[in-house]
């Protein structure tokens, strides 16, 4: 069953703001080794313990212009983003996608999103994300993308394969690390939605992403810079498996 335009983008949008705050608390306290799912939700400045009115996903920020109703601190704009980022992937997939391949499709989404953000943020790919990405892969992967499970399980081994193979090549043609160790388990755990055929189209249109950006903001001309391929893998993850959704 696919939801009617207008409510599927609705439906979908709403479902993904309140998952895109709570994956904004994962991006603020999983690299400090916080929970996120103990404690209450409190302003990072002030402490104040806040209400529910003050933790409606986007609604909140903007009636608070952005600012703590207790210090008057402003809040990160980080949470917003994600909230909207969630929203976007859940109104997409919802409004394009039969109910159940949807939300299977948009739970990928947002897992990459948090993965993806965090890499963004702090070059890192928390093991616990992958595994997470991997498992629910293997659970919803043939609903998500109608691929069976033994292209999946083959796409993961080879996603994994590839990416560790060119890292440990790199190391001993050069003798520096010019990849980090998550992102061949990111792309093996992505290998488990997307199956093997899909591998190379993510990897070009990450790379050109990548490099784009790169060329765009000037950081290519900073050799000792650093870039967040599990970012781009993530990003173009997503889209490259709806995009086949649709029109594979």
């Amino acid at each position: 069953m696919i939801l009617p335009l207008p409510w599927g983008v609705i439906v979908g949008a709403l479902l993904g703001a309140i998952v895109g705050s709570f994956l904004a608390t994962i991006v603020r306290r999983f690299p400090e080794g916080r929970s996120a799912l103990g404690g209450r939700s409190a302003c990072e400045t002030c402490g104040t313990t806040l209400r529910a009115r003050d933790l409606v996903p986007v609604l909140s920020y903007l009636l608070a212009r952005g600012r703590c109703r207790h210090c008057g601190a402003a809040v990160a704009s980080e949470h917003l983003k994600i909230e909207l980022a969630a929203a976007a992937i859940g109104a997409a997939c919802l409004a394009l996608l039969p109910l159940g391949q949807g939300l299977s499709l948009a739970f990928m989404g947002w897992l990459l999103l948090v993965l993806g953000w965090i890499d963004a943020k702090h070059l890192w790919l928390p093991d616990g994300l992958v595994v997470a990405l991997a498992l629910a892969g293997l659970l919803l992967g043939e609903v998500a993308t109608g691929v069976p499970l033994a292209d999946r399980l083959i796409g993961g081994a080879a996603g994994f394969g590839f990416l560790a193979a060119l890292r440990l090549a790199h190391q001993r043609l050069r003798g520096i690390e010019g990849m980090g160790a998550g992102d061949p388990k990111l792309m093996g755990a992505i290998g488990l939605w997307s199956g093997w055929w899909l591998l190379a189209p993510i990897l070009l249109v990450a790379s050109v992403g990548l490099l784009g950006v790169a060329l765009a903001t000037g950081a290519h001309r900073e050799p000792a810079r650093e870039y967040p391929l599990g970012s781009a893998l993530a990003a173009a993850a997503f889209a490259v498996t709806l995009a086949s959704t649709l029109f594979l």
